[in-house]
Parts: C-alpha cells; sequence; structure tokens
C-alpha cells in the first residue's frame, strides 16, 4: 500500500514542478494574496478529480479522439495568448504592480480563470489523465486508491507551497520592479506554451 502512495507522489510531484500556466497564476495570487485558498482548493480538487479519472480508464477515451485533443489545443493555445498579452501589458506599467495595489481579481474571476489554465490546457490532460492514469491503471486493483491519494497528495502540496510560500517573497516583490520582472516572465512563458499547443 505505501509504495503505490510513494509512486503515486514521487510521479505527480515529479510532473507538476514545472514552470506552467496554472502555476504561475498560483505563484501570482498568492504573492497578491488574492483569494489563496480557493484558488489552491480548485487546482488540488481538478487534480485529483482528473488523475482519479485517468485511473478509472478516461485516458483510453481521451487518447481515442484526437479531435477533443485538437480543440483543447486550439482553445487552450486562445487563452494563453491573451493571458500572455495581458501580462506583457502589465510589465509596460510598472508603478501598477505592487502587491497591494493595482487591480485585483474578484474570487470568482480568480476561480474562473484558475478553472480555465487547468482545463483549457491539454498537458493537465497529459499528465493527470494519461500518463499518471496510466501508471496508476497498472497498479493492482486494491492498491489504486492509494496510487490516487498520494499523486493528489503531492499535488495539493504543491499549490499550498506555491500559493503560501509565495507570501516569503512578498520583500522581493514589494518592489515594482521585481512585478515588471515576473510578469515579462509570465507573458513570454504563456506565449510559448501557446506556441507549443499550436505546434
Amino acid at each position: 500500500m505505501s509504495s503505490a502512495w510513494i509512486t503515486g507522489f514521487s510521479l505527480s510531484l515529479a510532473l507538476i514542478v514545472a514552470i506552467g500556466a496554472q502555476n504561475a497564476f498560483v505563484l501570482r495570487q498568492g504573492l497578491r494574496r488574492e483569494h489563496v485558498g480557493p484558488v489552491v482548493l480548485v487546482c488540488a480538487a481538478m487534480d485529483a478529480l482528473l488523475i482519479a479519472a485517468g485511473v478509472a480508464g478516461l485516458g483510453g477515451v481521451i487518447g481515442a479522439a484526437p479531435a477533443l485533443t485538437t480543440l483543447l489545443s486550439w482553445g487552450g493555445a486562445a487563452f494563453l495568448t491573451v493571458y500572455g498579452l495581458r501580462a506583457l501589458w502589465r510589465a509596460r506599467r510598472p508603478g501598477a504592480l505592487a502587491a497591494a495595489a493595482g487591480e485585483g481579481l474578484s474570487r470568482r474571476q480568480a476561480l474562473a480563470q484558475v478553472a480555465a489554465f487547468t482545463l483549457l490546457n491539454p498537458h493537465v490532460y497529459l499528465d493527470t489523465v494519461l500518463l499518471v492514469g496510466s501508471v496508476g491503471a497498472q497498479q493492482a486493483a486494491a492498491l489504486r486508491p492509494a496510487f490516487v491519494v498520494g499523486a493528489a497528495s503531492a499535488s495539493a502540496l504543491w499549490f499550498s507551497g506555491l500559493g503560501y510560500g509565495a507570501r516569503l517573497l512578498a520583500p522581493v516583490f514589494a518592489r515594482p520592479g521585481a512585478w515588471q520582472v515576473l510578469d515579462l516572465v509570465i507573458g513570454v512563458t504563456m506565449l510559448a506554451l501557446a506556441a507549443a499547443l499550436l505546434r
């Protein structure tokens, strides 16, 4: 049982610790201290549901539907392009980027954006449903729940650390220039991810 948990935990953690749209958004919300709990909860819950669905067999269904993958790729690329351009636009006005200033997001807006970053990103399905799901499906039936819990635990730990740990960087991001650099990195990352999806 513990070996299945460790396998799920380590595989999920290895896949999730990377610069991506979802992680960048959680980091930004953590730095702004805006709706961190709900954003972290939605990210962890969605990952857990997708992992469980993959282990239950949804990965095979998605793999057999190339039109769905194409649709997700185009939708994800469009969303990432808009968000990337908005980040680059924010970087042009560093005086408005202080953590406590500037226009914030309502809870509904924050949750809608994090849901879009999750559900419109085909890589999320490749990682959680297809890859993690296929490894989990190879576990003995009695060990699959432990695998899912392990993988979901890694996701919850990562997003909690990213969202709440961002506060440790608050002194750095008290300077508008640091926000400018962060938004430049986020903007370029989003546009690169969008281009990768279209390829």
